[in-house]
């Protein structure tokens, strides 16, 4: 009975056996790129992977600390809080997270340490920013046909300085935002941690008085 071929959960897309109905979904995964729940394959590894962690398969479990709303991922309640967008905490943006994050971070894992930092700058074009065709950014000379368009991008996190990097010091990428390092762990691109790690760390960090530990 210790052959794989001889066991009760047959897999859907060749003749091996395994013990559990999870042995074969995850031989199922990697070995063919093979969803059975929705009947589908995938290209790749990485393809299945982000379509097992959409809203297709999971149940948005993850709730933002105040208003409670729930997300799928801890990107989805990073960007909520980042972006203003939490009813209950209308102050939380991105510079008062990156100041709760660097409060849990004593070590600078994944927070960047500033001598100086006085927090992001707050733009508002005018109408000299026309050039004749559009409203231009001084900036990185992208154009706009609004005014209202080319001030909502001078304050975006675009032009901002990068607060985050990534923790695993073979891949030094840096990020302005926590929600584009969280999703950056997210996707395991890297291969610093598992998608569920990733979820209950950070998780930690938004909801609870823990420090962030690797």
């Amino acid at each position: 009975m210790n052959d794989k071929n001889h066991f009760t959960y047959e897999c859907h897309v060749c003749d091996d056996t395994w013990p559990t109905e999870g042995d074969r979904t995850i031989h199922e995964n990697e070995e063919y790129y093979y969803c059975a729940d929705c009947d589908r394959y995938f290209r790749s590894y990485n393809n299945i992977r982000m379509h097992l962690q959409s809203r297709i398969h999971r149940s948005e479990q993850m709730a933002c600390p105040s208003c409670k709303k729930c997300f799928v991922t801890t990107t989805g309640i990073a960007h909520h809080l980042e972006s203003g967008g939490c009813p209950n905490a209308p102050h939380i943006n991105r510079d008062r997270v990156y100041q709760v994050v660097r409060s849990k971070d004593p070590h600078g894992a994944i927070s960047k340490k500033f001598l100086t930092w006085h927090g992001s700058r707050h733009y508002e074009a005018t109408d000299r920013s026309w050039n004749g065709y559009a409203y231009e950014c001084y900036f990185c000379h992208r154009e706009f046909n609004q005014l209202q368009s080319l001030n909502q991008h001078l304050n975006s996190p675009t032009h901002l300085q990068d607060l985050y990097h990534c923790p695993n010091r073979g891949c030094k990428l840096d990020f302005k935002t926590f929600a584009s390092i969280i999703n950056h762990l997210e996707s395991e691109s890297c291969g610093f941690m598992r998608f569920e790690t990733v979820q209950r760390k950070m998780g930690n960090v938004l909801g609870s008085d823990r420090l962030l530990t690797f």
